[in-house]
């Protein structure tokens, strides 16, 4: 990969690899700086790249291996260190909502994140994952009645 493809790769995408970690991690220090790390694997990578698509679905892939080998480095679970500063609440209704993605356990709030803000297929999503679409499935449908009971609780719908 050359300098300049690699520099085009991380302007179109290094908001969504920050955001995929932080969403796993929950702390925005780690977030940066496994987010410089899965550029530095794409800048060191080998391989050929299909598209644009195929280098997202590989830095998204990438990020998750990190977030997961960060926090069993760890030995503690992801969002533990109460680290993670919500939104201020004087913020639109929209950043509440985040917050409650946030607050959804890791098993559904990645496939939430990746379906709902990053816009990926159910089927991209079991292939990044390496989980199955009806597994995919079910924890998006999991996720949202999460999502809708804990608005309920606070009279949103």
């Amino acid at each position: 990969m050359s300098d300049e493809e690699f520099l085009t790769a991380y302007g179109e995408n290094k908001n969504t690899v920050y955001s995929v970690i932080l969403n796993y991690v929950r702390n925005a220090d780690d977030a940066s700086e496994l987010t410089q790390d899965t550029f530095m694997k794409l800048y060191g990578y080998e391989g050929e790249f299909d598209s644009d698509e195929h280098i997202k679905a590989w830095l998204i892939r990438v990020a998750i291996n990190g977030c997961k080998n960060f926090v069993r480095s760890r030995k503690h679970p992801p969002g533990s260190d109460v680290s993670y500063e919500p939104f201020s609440e004087d913020k639109y209704e929209f950043d509440e909502i985040v917050n409650k993605v946030m607050a959804l356990p890791e098993k559904y709030r990645i496939p939430v994140h990746l379906f709902y803000y990053e816009e990926y297929s159910i089927p991209e999503i079991a292939s990044i994952l390496g989980l199955s679409e009806a597994a995919v499935k079910t924890r998006l449908k999991r996720g949202r009645d999460k999502l809708r009971e804990s608005l309920r609780k606070e009279d949103w719908i």
